[in-house]
C-alpha cells in the first residue's frame, strides 16, 4: 500500500470562519482527523462522515495523549495510506508543536504539508481593535510564550532584553505566570503604564 499524506492544519483562533480555504480543503479530504482541545468542534463536521476523529488535546498539566503518541498516530495512519489532518488551534508553528510533528513525519519519509492558521497572537488584538503596529506608536512587536517547558529549569525567554526591545509584546499562555512576567518586565525597564 502506498503511503498516505498528512496536513498539519492551523484551525485559527477559535472562530470556525477563520479557518483558511486550504485548511478546509484538506479537512474535506481527510480519512483521519487528529484534533486539539482549542479547535472549534463544528470544524469536525467538515470532514467526511466516515473519517476517524481522534482527540489529542492538551491543557496545562493534562495531556490526552503524549506528544510522542500523537507523532506515532500521524505516522502510523499515513503508513496505512490514509489522508490525515492534524487540526491544531491557531497556527501549527506558533507554540503548537507543529515543528515536532513535521520532524517526525520527515524522519519517516511521510509526505506532508503545513497549512498556516491565523494565530491568536494576531487575531485577538485585531478583534479587540488593538493594532500590533501603528506608525505613530508601535513599529515592532514580539510574540513569546508565558508557559515554557518545565524541563528547562530556568526561563529561556530573555525578559530583560524583551522589556525594552519591542513596542508591542504579545504573551501567549501567560495567565498562570502573569505576576512573574509583569515583575520581570517592570524590573527590566518596561514602562508601568504599558
Amino acid at each position: 500500500m502506498s503511503r498516505g499524506f498528512v496536513w498539519l492544519v492551523g484551525a485559527g483562533p477559535g472562530d470556525p470562519k477563520l479557518l483558511t480555504i486550504r485548511g478546509l480543503e484538506a479537512l474535506r479530504k481527510a480519512d483521519v482527523v487528529v484534533f486539539d482541545r482549542l479547535v472549534d468542534r463544528r470544524l469536525l463536521d467538515e470532514a467526511p462522515p466516515t473519517a476517524l476523529r481522534l482527540f489529542a488535546g492538551k491543557r496545562s498539566g493534562h495531556h490526552a495523549l503524549p506528544q510522542e503518541t500523537i507523532n506515532d498516530l500521524l505516522v502510523s495512519h499515513a503508513r496505512r495510506g490514509k489522508r490525515v489532518v492534524r487540526l491544531k488551534g491557531g497556527d501549527p508553528f506558533v507554540f503548537g508543536r507543529g515543528g515536532e510533528e513535521a520532524e517526525a513525519l520527515a524522519d519517516d519519509g511521510i509526505p506532508f504539508e503545513i497549512v498556516p492558521g491565523v494565530t491568536s497572537a494576531i487575531a485577538v488584538p485585531a478583534m479587540a481593535g488593538i493594532p500590533l503596529t501603528h506608525r505613530d506608536v508601535a513599529s515592532s512587536f514580539a510574540v513569546v510564550t508565558g508557559h515554557e517547558a518545565r524541563c528547562r529549569g530556568g526561563s529561556a525567554v530573555d525578559w530583560k532584553r524583551l522589556a525594552t526591545a519591542v513596542d508591542t509584546l504579545v504573551v501567549l499562555m501567560g495567565a498562570p505566570g502573569l505576576p512573574r512576567i509583569v515583575g520581570e518586565l517592570l524590573a527590566h525597564g518596561r514602562p508601568p503604564d504599558t
